[in-house]
């Protein structure tokens, strides 16, 4: 219940009562010092008369003293309460529905308030919505303030730097506060809101600047463009090891892992059934994830090609026989170079973490600092034919502009069809976009702040951020009783049930017969929205 639902219960409340106590008042005075008895309903309606300011018809002209004092009592409560009342609560409800300013206060409680309206904050408040959690975001720029208000975002606008509007926003009441904006306003918001004793989250563009927002009292510090930049790398090392790597384990003999087709293996150019995927190996296609398109699961008719990506689970050596189907045998394992277009947090992460497995890179920048082998702009055919994409084994887009990332994408895939291109979008509306410009593997930054926002927040524990699907363990008190094919989850949510906990035990030997329990915590898989479907479900 928001402040002007409460405020209006308890004034109606009061209101009420006070005039049923002034009905009692005035029948016991008309009885008793006017000798005139009426009834109740009669006294109520020239209480109601008074308090309204309409006249007192009939009753006007009291002869006691007592009861020309009662009336003059009520005539003064009903004046004072249209005074009291108009500004207080008819007037500010007015100009709140009315009018096309945010507001610049929120009570809330048990809401999670959001400092600065981002992307990725945009991706945590579409998972709030679905779960009805309130919230209310913080915004410092008054233009966007009013344009977010308009578009039915709660947001107040204010500095949220600012210990008065934290104030606003009813801090104290709150589950968690995010400080999502650039880390020296981060540092401050923290500082702000360290008395309140919420949980407070704040996100880091600098990983060297983490201990300071700590330190400034941020409960919870994320870099989700380190993680970024490492998931991009294990994919560019995955290519070229012949171990199975980056794969979620669920139990002790049970895991999920994507796996990309590659040129002249044994599934490229094949349909599922004709891959007998399951029958030589054991495993599982959960799904599939072909151009941007996320089909689960993928029918026997679907055609896989080079650079299309599986979702797969199974026991480890069933996986890693997988794996060896999605290598081309005649080609060795390159160890080229891999060109890395943008040095900022998410290339450099990604040139140290390929230089760990052994790789080497060259790194192409617009500007000339620490780091960057050539200058130049990634979109132009000549600096790429210096970054020796000729010979390299990948390339990683970490562009700062998803606009750039998608020209670039675009370029390289004209010149060169044949290699692997590896892309960050800042957006998740940019995701398909690189795909259709032919990237073959793409990871979002709100996509992966959104999780770790989610799985903070609300205490869910997802298993895998940095992946293009979700790997989420959660309870499902909804579903307790059913098979899984009584749930229908799949054709419900999107989402693959691939293990079930229960008692300590993991259940992945699970059929359509399977029947949940309440204290049972299913894990499952799928795309953000198809997991956000499940959660609606299931709790």
């Amino acid at each position: 219940m928001n402040t002007w639902q409460r405020r209006a219960l308890y004034s109606a409340v009061s209101l009420g009562l006070l005039i049923l106590g002034y009905a009692v008042v005035y029948d016991y005075g008309m009885t008793t010092f006017e000798g005139e008895p009426t009834t109740f309903l009669h006294a109520l309606q020239v209480v109601v008369e008074t308090f309204t300011t309409t006249g007192f018809g009939s009753d006007a002209g009291w002869t006691s003293p007592a009861m020309n004092v009662i009336v003059i009592v009520m005539d003064l409560t009903g004046v004072a309460l249209i005074f009291l009342a108009l500004p207080a609560i008819v007037f500010p409800l007015l100009e709140e529905t009315f009018s096309t300013s945010a507001p610049t206060r929120a009570d809330l409680d048990d809401h999670v308030v959001v400092c600065e309206y981002t992307p990725r904050g945009e991706t945590l408040i579409e998972e709030l919505e679905r779960r009805e959690i309130p919230y209310v975001v913080v915004e410092s720029d008054r233009d966007r303030a009013d344009d977010l208000h308009e578009d039915g975002v709660s947001v107040v606008y204010g500095d949220p730097e600012s210990e008065t509007t934290l104030e606003r926003v009813n801090l104290d009441a709150a589950r968690a506060l995010v400080a999502d904006s650039i880390d020296e306003a981060n540092a401050s918001i923290a500082l702000a809101a360290g008395e309140s004793g919420t949980r407070i989250i704040a996100f880091v563009e600098d990983t060297d600047a983490a201990d300071y927002l700590t330190y400034a009292g941020a409960d919870d510090v994320f870099s989700p463009r380190r993680l970024v930049g490492e998931s991009l790398a294990d994919k560019v090392t995955t290519a070229v090891s012949p171990e199975l790597r980056d794969a979620v384990e669920i139990s002790d003999e049970f895991e999920v892992a994507e796996l990309t087709i590659r040129p002249g293996s044994d599934l490229a150019g094949v349909t599922i059934a004709e891959s007998r995927i399951t029958e030589r190996t054991g495993a599982h296609v959960i799904g599939a994830w072909l151009r941007g398109a996320f089909v689960s699961p993928p029918g026997p008719d679907t055609r896989l090609d080079e650079h299309s990506l599986l979702l797969v689970a199974g026991q480890e050596e069933q996986l890693e026989a997988l794996k060896r189907m999605t290598t081309a045998e005649t080609r060795p394992y390159r160890r080229g170079n891999v060109v890395i277009a943008g040095r900022g947090e998410v290339g450099s992460t990604v040139d140290a973490a390929i230089a760990a497995d052994g790789l080497e890179s060259v790194v192409v920048d617009l500007a000339d600092k620490p780091g960057v082998d050539i200058v130049g702009d990634a979109t132009e055919e000549a600096v790429l034919k210096t970054a020796g994409l000729d010979d390299a084994l990948a390339v990683v887009l970490a562009l700062p502009d998803d606009t750039q990332t998608v020209f670039a994408a675009l370029v390289i895939r004209e010149l060169y069809p044949d290699i692997e291109i590896l892309a960050r979008a800042k957006e998740t509306e940019s995701v398909r976009k690189l795909y259709r410009a032919g990237a073959d593997y793409v990871l979002a930054l709100a996509t992966v702040s959104g999780r770790m926002l989610a799985s903070t927040i609300l205490d869910e524990d997802v298993m895998d951020f940095d992946s293009q699907i979700e790997v989420l363990q959660t309870r499902c008190p909804n579903l307790a009783g059913r098979t899984l094919a009584e749930a229908d989850v799949r054709a419900r949510t999107g989402c693959t049930v691939v293990a079930v906990e229960r008692d300590g035990d993991v259940f992945t030997d699970i059929g359509a017969d399977f029947e949940l329990r309440q204290d049972d915590e299913v894990i499952v898989v799928g795309t953000d929205e198809d997991v956000n479907r499940f959660t609606a479900l299931a709790e």
